[in-house]
């Protein structure tokens, strides 16, 4: 393996090896703290633009398993870990790490200091970074990884036409995913559970929604700043009119907070991983949630008419907001938490009620 250097935004430069694809990329660097999920990372449209460092010291040790992909592909610009193994053992592997990215010409480093390099987020916040194979920039090249912006995040991983999945079991529901760039797993959740669900593009409008009869609405997950999204948060606001059952996870957390008047800001470093902690604030109850985001939903700026359903045990931001005047609810988290624990898989159940709930209601 040949040599490569991260650069840092900030001037700081670590020594490396390359793995993977031999190449060089700029991305947001982040971080996740996961010890499993490193192929549900990989393939998550949530990181796109990103650079992501596993804290975990050695990852690919169950190698590549197709089925756990939460897209057709790679999504992430670049993959930094601290150890990668070079003889995974699995019965479900059907390949090598290194293999998966170098197919998918994602360049990947390794060897170096993680935990460096993660403190250095954690104290001075996400910046962007460049894979390089030589340790100094021109003054070009330095300007271009100062100037990057991840753009059209959204439209980039949303599905490009609408299409149907049918329930798995008795269909009994027929649910619209919003698709803002969604991990698969939310769709599996929801033909798991008896619902037909037609999967459309960030692009359509709340007409063309309303118009496909809906038991219920999903808002998906997706990448970059929530509020970039403007034309999506007027047809979401133009939607929650319609009353229809909706359940926003994630970014679709956000883009129902903003069009409702809420604001969103940007953490310092995010929340990634599959082991953060979220408390109900009507129980106390305290579940360990899969997450991935960069920002969050600003409490003190939600209407009088919604509150915060959870908080995040380690730094109180919003995780979770009920809406009392309309049948809608969304989670900062990911209840469909592969990989990752399953403590917020009921969310799923509680949607499903509240469909059930609006079917009896419209029958009376």
């Amino acid at each position: 393996m040949s040599k490569a250097y991260l650069i840092l935004a900030n001037g700081a430069v670590f020594e490396g090896n390359s793995f993977g694809y031999d190449g060089e990329a700029i991305g947001e660097l982040v971080f996740n703290t996961g010890m499993t999920g490193y192929l549900e990372t990989l393939t998550d449209p949530s990181y796109y633009g990103q650079i992501v460092i596993q804290t975990f010291p050695l990852i690919g040790n169950y190698g590549v398993i197709p089925s756990d992909f939460e897209s057709d592909g790679i999504q992430v610009k670049a993959y930094i870990v601290r150890e990668w193994c070079q003889e995974p053992s699995n019965f479900r592997c059907e390949g090598a790490l290194d293999t998966f990215l170098y197919n998918h010409k994602i360049p990947g480093l390794y060897g170096i200091d993680t935990r460096a390099v993660t403190k250095i987020v954690r104290e001075s916040g996400v910046m962007n970074a460049k894979i390089s194979k030589k340790p100094e920039l021109t003054e070009a090249e330095w300007e271009e990884l100062r100037n990057y912006v991840i753009r059209d995040s959204v439209a980039n991983t949303s599905t490009k036409k609408a299409y149907t999945l049918p329930a798995d079991t008795q269909q009994r529901y027929k649910v619209v995913l919003w698709d803002f760039g969604a991990k698969g797993n939310i769709a599996k959740e929801l033909t798991a559970r008896g619902c037909a669900v037609t999967v459309m593009p960030w692009s359509a409008t709340a007409e063309e929604i309303a118009a496909q009869n809906p038991d219920g609405i999903v808002l998906t997950n997706g990448p970059g700043d929530p509020a970039d999204n403007t034309g999506i948060i007027e047809e979401l606001r133009k939607l929650c009119l319609k009353n229809i059952p909706t359940f926003g996870i994630c970014l679709g957390h956000q883009l129902l907070a903003l069009s409702q008047g809420a604001e969103t800001k940007k953490l310092l470093y995010g929340h990634r991983g599959a082991n953060q902690p979220v408390v109900e604030t009507e129980t106390g109850r305290v579940y360990v949630t899969s997450q991935n985001h960069g920002y969050a939903v600003v409490t003190e700026t939600l209407p009088e008419t919604a509150s915060a359903s959870f908080i995040n045990a380690n730094d109180g931001t919003c995780e979770g907001v009920n809406y009392r005047n309309m049948p809608v609810f969304s989670v900062q988290f990911h209840p469909e938490a592969c990989g990752g624990p399953l403590d917020s898989k009921w969310l799923f159940d509680r949607f499903i009620t509240m469909m059930e709930e609006a079917k009896h209601n419209a029958a009376q």
